[in-house]
């Protein structure tokens, strides 16, 4: 509550609210499909942290791969059929980046093992499942608070 003064008062004082856009936001209304990605995404960040090489090479041939392959996905989904679809900007970064993650994925594990996508190592799997639960629990708690701040809203 506010003082005509523009000072706040009561018990709101020093308390802000988020803004409807913020991070908590985001996570509270993260769609499953969303969530998905964000753990694909956390899967290949665990892999590349452990097994990063530096070579130019695997990185150029990457994003080539990248390029031609993203731009195939683009062509697909927005002028091949009998209507065009315009998507937003993330949805085509992403036609980009998943090749780029795909290819250079391949070419981080080959040679280590590996079974499938998954790891033979158990602490690294422990790891990228760790980190997925932790989003999974931060999803939760986003939605919790944001529901508690709808009922303080409905009370006032």
């Amino acid at each position: 509550m506010e003082s005509s003064s523009g000072v706040e008062t009561g018990r709101d004082a020093g308390r802000r609210s988020l803004p409807r856009r913020g991070p908590v936001h985001y996570l509270a209304s993260l769609t499953p499909g969303r969530y998905v990605l964000w753990c694909y995404l956390i899967w290949y960040l665990v892999v590349l942290v452990r097994y990063f090489d530096p070579h130019v090479r695997i990185w150029l041939t990457s994003l080539g791969l990248s390029l031609i392959i993203g731009t195939a996905l683009l062509i697909n989904t927005t002028v091949s059929g009998t209507r065009r679809v315009r998507l937003e900007g993330w949805p085509v970064f992403r036609l980009y980046l998943t090749p780029f993650c795909v290819s250079s994925f391949a070419a981080l594990v080959k040679d280590h093992e590996f079974i499938l996508i998954f790891s033979p190592r158990l602490v690294e799997l422990a790891v990228a499942l760790g980190l997925c639960g932790a989003l999974a629990a931060a999803v939760a708690a986003a939605r919790g608070w944001e529901r508690a701040g709808a009922r303080n809203q409905t009370v006032r």
